[in-house]
């Protein structure tokens, strides 16, 4: 068994590097978000990569701070290049009472648990060096009660007001907005980050907000500005508060409806409206895991995963990723949703979302081709992507049933075949005029719309290497061990 998925592995492995070498190179165009895949992490909650600033760290309580640092970002970072992600979204670096960045105490300070304004950006340099983007939040209020600028009795007309630790700003204040965007535009020009997500901006003027996303941009052109709140102002990105509810709601369990799936992507390709961020949990929201659980029937996770990070990885939009979702990590919103990363745990999932990635990256079209939905019923999901250059068929059957669909020309177009990036097969007309697309109950394929070629000699070779290659594999294991046995009989 293990052999056989050996053997199928590489061979799509293969099948997938040769599948992009043999197109011609293109020039780079200039990215937008609608390009990138944002990994969101916790700084405090990734990794330990220095003992140097663990003051008061608690391991064992989750409402403590647990020691994760830059240093450990960088320690770790491979993982997530590897995963294929390429924008690193830290969260809150500021000085702050709380280990997730929730109360802020300095607009110009670093939390001293995460390192040094130089280990920073250190950090900073390491994820450019692999040509992964670096992303900082930004809360425009909501801060602790101790921030030093509500200490200062000067700035006294600046706070709205105080309760349970925490300070509101008079975001109408004009005095306290000039300040905001020099903090805001001093932080992005001394450390070159290549993203602000502005956060608790509810009370915000729309008209301020675009101040300061213009600020912003005019000290980095190329800079992208998002929010985690629901706004008219111009950022990159739009955020929908259900959208982690809607992918929840529809891959938690098999047969349930997938209808709302889409509901904020069927314009964006088509110029409409800007890319959504799509997400199935966030730093703010239950675990997906949690869902999954703690639904009727007590589905498992492994199943459930691969489905939902299919449809927010190829549908249009800006997929948005918490750190340990890839993992199954569990827990309710706050506190216990926000363990420390385990890198010990069973990769088949994260080798999963690299061929997933792969597939993204080196394909325009699966970034931002048109988009069209060709079956979205009870769990079962088919759409297509598609440019001048290339089509796409994704086919999600998150039903309890093996499922059936009949792509007419029309659809595919005169003289092609499909070719699954998963499973390796090969879909060709039938007689009836139909390419007859098969899947059995919770699984995914991602299928390429290639010219019809006869026999498909390229798997046919890969998988001729492949045999090759393990057989002399076991033969020089074979060739070993007798080696050691004779060694050790001339021993005795």
């Amino acid at each position: 068994m293990r052999f056989k998925k050996w053997i199928g592995a590489a061979a799509a492995s293969v099948l997938l590097a040769m599948s992009f070498s043999a197109a011609p190179m293109q020039a780079e165009e200039e990215r937008t978000i609608a390009d990138e895949s944002i990994y969101d992490v916790l700084v405090d909650r990734y990794f330990n990569g220095s003992g140097a600033n663990d003051k008061n760290v608690d391991t064992q309580d989750p409402t403590q701070f647990a020691g994760g640092d830059f240093a450990g970002l960088i320690s770790r970072g491979d993982h997530i290049k590897e995963m294929g992600y390429t924008v690193l979204s830290v969260g809150s670096v500021f000085a702050t009472e709380k280990y997730d960045g929730s109360s802020v105490t300095s607009y110009t300070k670093l939390e001293p648990h995460f390192g040094t304004a130089e280990e920073f950006s250190d950090m900073i340099k390491y994820f450019h060096d692999k040509d992964i983007k670096v992303m900082v939040d930004f809360p425009l209020t909501n801060v602790s009660a101790n921030h030093e600028w509500v200490q200062d009795t000067s700035k006294k007309a600046w706070v709205a007001g105080t309760a349970d630790g925490k300070a509101q700003f008079a975001l109408g204040n004009a005095d306290f907005q000039g300040a905001l965007k020099k903090a805001i535009v001093d932080f992005v020009s001394t450390y070159k980050v290549d993203g602000i997500r502005l956060t608790n901006i509810n009370g915000a003027d729309t008209a301020f907000v675009n101040e300061l996303i213009s600020a912003i941009k005019e000290v980095h052109k190329n800079i992208y500005v998002i929010s985690n709140e629901e706004s008219d102002a111009d950022f990159d990105a739009d955020f929908h508060a259900d959208i982690a509810a809607l992918f929840s709601e529809s891959y938690k369990n098999v047969d349930l409806s997938s209808s709302e799936v889409t509901k904020y992507v069927q314009g964006i390709t088509e110029g409409n409206i800007k890319p959504s961020q799509l997400m199935i949990d966030s730093i703010w929201t239950d675990r997906f895991t949690y869902a999954v659980m703690s639904d009727e029937g007590n589905h498992y996770p492994p199943n459930r995963l691969p489905l939902a990070y299919a449809a927010s990885l190829l549908m249009p939009g800006v997929p948005v990723t918490q750190y340990g979702t890839e993992i199954g990590m569990n827990g309710k919103v706050g506190p216990e949703s926000h363990q420390l990363y385990n890198f010990k745990t069973d990769e088949e999932l994260i080798d999963f979302i690299k061929n997933l990635q792969t597939l993204r990256n080196d394909s325009a079209t699966l970034r931002h081709g048109k988009f069209e939905v060709l079956k979205n019923e009870d769990g079962f999901l088919v759409f297509k992507r598609q440019s001048e250059k290339e089509s796409w068929i994704v086919v999600l059957n998150n039903t309890s049933i093996t499922n059936r669909i009949d792509l007419s020309t029309d659809v595919i177009g005169e003289g092609k075949e499909l070719r699954g990036m998963f499973e390796n097969d090969i879909i060709r007309v039938n007689k009836e005029g139909n390419y007859p697309v098969i899947l059995d109950r919770e699984s995914i394929e991602v299928y390429q719309v290639i010219d019809e070629t006869g026999i498909n000699m390229s798997y046919v070779i890969t998988l001729a290497i492949v045999y090759i290659l393990f057989t002399i594999f076991v033969v020089m294991v074979v060739k070993r061990g007798r080696k050691r046995r004779a060694a050790q009989d001339m021993k005795k």
